[in-house]
C-alpha cells in the first residue's frame, strides 16, 4: 500500500512502511544529505563518501563507494569547479529529495559515461552551465544507500555549445 505525499510542487508515492520515522530520523537523513553536498561543494570527495553505504546503489544499480568514487572523480576532473547549490530539501520516510542548481565549467575531457554520457570523449569547451536538477536519496542507518537523480542534461550540452540552443517560445518577451 502507498500514500501520495506532496514535496513541494512534487507528488510522490511512498510506501506506508517508510513512514515510521521519526521527526529526528528525518532531520538525520536531511543532515546526511547536506552534510554530503557541502563535501562535494568543497570538493572533498573523500568525506563525501563517508555518508554513503558500502554497498550503495545509482539508480537502483549496484555501485559501491569505489564507483561512486570514479564516478566523483569524472565529473569533479571534468568540472573542476563543480557545485551543487540546495534550493529545497524535503524529507519523508527513508528518503530525501533535494531540488539544486547545479553548475561548473567544461575544462576537461570526459571519460565515464556520467552526466547523461553525453560528454565523453568531448573536448572542453571552457564554457559555464547552470541547470536543475532534483536527487532523490534513500537512506539506511544514517548512510545513504541508493540515489535518484533527473538533470537537464539538455540544457548543460546547451550552456556548452554541444548542442543547438533552444528555439524561442512563440510571442515569449
Amino acid at each position: 500500500m502507498r500514500r501520495i505525499v506532496l514535496v513541494g510542487s512534487l507528488a510522490v508515492a511512498l510506501p506506508f512502511a517508510a513512514m515510521g520515522q521519526t521527526a529526528d530520523d528525518l532531520k538525520r537523513n536531511q543532515d546526511v544529505v547536506r552534510h554530503n553536498i557541502e563535501s562535494h561543494n568543497r570538493g572533498d570527495i573523500q568525506s563525501a563518501l563517508l555518508y554513503w553505504a558500502e554497498d550503495t546503489k545509482n539508480f537502483g544499480r549496484p555501485l559501491g563507494r569505489e564507483g561512486l568514487r570514479q564516478v566523483l572523480d569524472d565529473i569533479y576532473t571534468t568540472f573542476p569547479d563543480f557545485h551543487i547549490e540546495i534550493e529545497e530539501m524535503a524529507a519523508e520516510g527513508d528518503s530525501v529529495i533535494v531540488r539544486c542548481k547545479v553548475s561548473g565549467t567544461h575544462r576537461v575531457t570526459g571519460k565515464l559515461p556520467v552526466n547523461g554520457g553525453m560528454l565523453v570523449g568531448v573536448a572542453p569547451t571552457q564554457k559555464h552551465f547552470e541547470v536543475l536538477h532534483i536527487h532523490w536519496f534513500k537512506l539506511h542507518d544514517g548512510k545513504i544507500v541508493d540515489h535518484y537523480a533527473a538533470r537537464d542534461d539538455i540544457d548543460m550540452m546547451r550552456q556548452l555549445g554541444l548542442l543547438p540552443p533552444a528555439p524561442a517560445w512563440p510571442n515569449a518577451k
